[in-house]
């Protein structure tokens, strides 16, 4: 059976959410998060407001200098989450091999939905009026558009998810995927970062273009995902979909008023944040194998930090423990903080030995 992956990604959906609610946004520059006048960060941006080049994680200082016009709009997390049951919903009407990577975007394998005894092309294509009924049915059912690209694999249907934004469609074929990838600036490939991005284009690789005719070893530069950075480069992923509903990880942070190296207001602040995973971990029924802490500095400098354990964390005096190890093992407090996180992962059933930590 041929493999055909979609990938759904909603266009800008906090922001479309806020101006679909207040027709009084609609065809302006809106900004979901904090108001420019006051500590945070973006949330989201409208297409208007992207313009300006007003971008998700930029601080709300910074968006208010670039878009002054903008319309600064405080989260509504309970609606996007009541939002996203609706579309993901609609998705499960397809299917049921869905993995939901956040609140707005998802992977659906439809595989099944396409005859079996086509040729792999042939079953891509035949999968694009899935996609525009699916589109059509979050346009009529929640007012909101999504952008959908469909291909053999989940880095590819992603790609073309992105390409046509907003409202889009896009389908990559299998014979069409080397050359559709050759003219796209390195950093498109999922996985590499800027300073990924900055070696290879040192080493004269600035397209993906480049990377598929370069016989030049990638290790110094890319490490272990050098390999997969040169099947990336041919649109080879053999990723499965990652079909479990189980929680991946759960954080906590704390952003405060004043950037702050006061060490009972760290201790405090984490404290806090350990209770508050402590309390999600009971929640799930879960322990954690990984801790991680977080922290920013005045400059936005972001920096993190783990450490994988033998026995599970439960509670919030052990993970408020492995995070003051963290912090000082790695020296992070050198300067006031703007933020400080907790974060787990490698969710795990709970057992009851005793916390043991590296040396």
């Amino acid at each position: 059976m041929p493999r055909v992956i979609m990938h759904m990604d909603m266009d800008a959906f906090y922001a479309s959410v806020e101006q679909r609610d207040n027709p009084s946004y609609r065809g302006k520059p809106v900004i979901v998060g904090s108001p420019p006048d006051k500590r945070g960060v973006v949330c989201a941006a409208s297409y208007e407001a992207r313009k300006s080049k007003v971008r998700s994680a930029m601080p709300s200082r910074t968006a208010g200098k670039l878009c002054p016009e903008g319309i600064f709009v405080r989260p509504r997390m309970d609606v996007y989450r009541a939002e996203s049951a609706r579309i993901m919903a609609i998705l499960h009407e397809f299917t049921p091999l869905i993995e939901q990577v956040s609140v707005d975007e998802a992977y659906l394998d439809v595989s099944a939905l396409v005859d079996e005894n086509l040729e792999l092309d042939a079953a891509i294509e035949s999968a694009r009026p899935f996609a525009v009924d699916i589109k059509k049915r979050i346009q009529e059912q929640c007012g909101l558009t999504a952008s959908v690209g469909i291909s053999s694999n989940k880095f590819l249907s992603k790609l073309a998810s992105d390409f046509q934004k907003p409202d889009g469609l896009t389908v990559i074929l299998d014979r069409d995927r080397v050359a559709f990838l050759r003219p796209l600036p390195v950093g498109t490939i999922h996985g590499v970062g800027p300073v990924t991005a900055r070696g290879l284009e040192a080493m004269g690789l600035v397209t993906v273009g480049d990377l598929q005719d370069t016989e030049s070893a990638l290790g110094p530069v890319a490490g272990s995902f050098a390999g997969k950075l040169k099947e990336r480069a041919f649109g080879i992923d053999d990723r499965p979909l990652d079909l479990s509903d189980e929680r991946k990880s759960i954080s906590a942070e704390n952003t405060f008023s004043r950037d702050t190296d006061h060490r009972p207001q760290l201790r405090a602040a984490l404290k806090e944040m350990a209770l508050d995973v402590a309390e999600t971990l009971s929640k799930h029924e879960v322990g954690a194998l990984t801790v991680q802490v977080k922290v920013r500095y005045s400059d936005f400098t972001t920096l993190t930090r783990q450490l994988r354990l033998d026995d599970p964390v439960t509670s919030a005096s052990e993970i408020y423990r492995v995070a003051c190890f963290l912090l000082a093992r790695h020296q992070l407090v050198t300067g006031p903080l703007r933020l400080l996180g907790i974060g787990l992962s490698t969710l795990v059933p709970p057992t009851q030995q005793q916390l043991r930590l590296p040396i």
